[in-house]
């Protein structure tokens, strides 16, 4: 590939920071699998993107599979390559986009790992009232009260919560932003935090959550915290921040069987996301086809 090739997707880069606003941590998987294709072409002989095809996308698919690639990873690797095709086709660079029917391996859905309702019950109950315990408690009540990311949670600034309204405004995936109902013994942990906040936080610190040193918590405070309650209420399973956001959208969709309205709940632009929370069974699945079909529905006797 010559510099200019390589320039361009610099500027795809460039173009994701800037106008797409997408994470740093994303950004970086563009760059590390961009680079993985960069480095393919030079190895087939590819001199420029105008002389990719289809074909080639195919080998690079397989060959990233058969190195042991998970097949998931090559689906993010073929949809970053479609990203860059896409971005070059607006800057006038290229026609057509040689990835746009390129498949990737199918990946198996797994189910996520939740806790039950007990579980849940038992890791919420803690105890103390130090300011150290009131943000723990404030912490794992909103992570399971509103289905957030661990991003989004240490995102937040007081500003963000209506407690009088019930709700909390999150600024999720792409900037993406959405307003989530806060449940009531969630509002009353936060309250009891925000009260001793001040004797913890920094007099300039813009976040509701706050480490000892009392600026923003970070992401691995708050697994280590996690962990160490997870631990002290004698949980038999690993426990993590997201966790609580899989046992949010399972315990949801069991009660109300809203997909959709989950699928707004966790800020998920594509419903087949929120899909891998559907535990319905199939007896309950044939319970609402009988009763709602109208070929389906039995005949009342006269």
């Amino acid at each position: 590939m010559h510099a200019d090739e390589r320039q361009l997707t610099e500027d795809f880069l460039q173009h994701l920071r800037l106008e797409r606003r997408l994470s740093p941590h994303t950004i970086k998987s563009y760059r590390r699998d961009l680079a993985c294709l960069t480095d393919f072409c030079e190895r087939e002989g590819i001199e420029d993107w105008q002389s990719l095809r289809d074909m080639h996308l195919r080998r690079f698919a397989a060959v990233s599979h058969g190195g042991g690639l998970s097949a998931r990873s090559v689906q993010r690797r073929l949809s970053g390559a479609r990203s860059f095709l896409n971005f070059l086709i607006r800057e006038n660079r290229l026609k057509q986009n040689p990835g746009a029917d390129i498949s990737a391996p199918r990946a198996p859905r797994n189910l996520p790992d939740t806790l039950d309702i007990e579980q849940v019950a038992r890791l919420l109950s803690i105890s103390g009232d130090d300011p150290i315990s009131c943000r723990d408690r404030a912490i794992l009540e909103l992570l399971y009260s509103s289905g957030l990311r661990l991003a989004e949670l240490v995102g937040l600034d007081p500003t963000d919560l209506d407690l009088d309204d019930g709700t909390v405004r999150v600024t999720g995936k792409g900037s993406r932003m959405r307003i989530v109902p806060v449940g009531r013994k969630a509002r009353s942990a936060l309250r009891d935090w925000l009260a001793v906040r001040p004797g913890l936080a920094l007099t300039d610190e813009p976040a509701l959550f706050v480490g000892q040193r009392g600026r923003r918590i970070s992401p691995r405070v708050v697994q280590r915290r996690v962990r160490h309650w997870a631990l002290k209420s004698g949980l038999p399973k690993r426990v993590y921040p997201h966790l609580f956001r899989h046992s949010f959208a399972t315990h949801m969709l069991e009660s109300s069987r809203d997909l959709r309205g989950v699928q707004e709940l966790l800020g998920h632009a594509d419903i087949s996301t929120t899909q891998i929370y559907t535990h319905l069974d199939f007896q309950h699945l044939a319970q609402i086809y009988d009763d709602a079909h109208p070929r389906a529905r039995r005949k009342t006797k006269a």
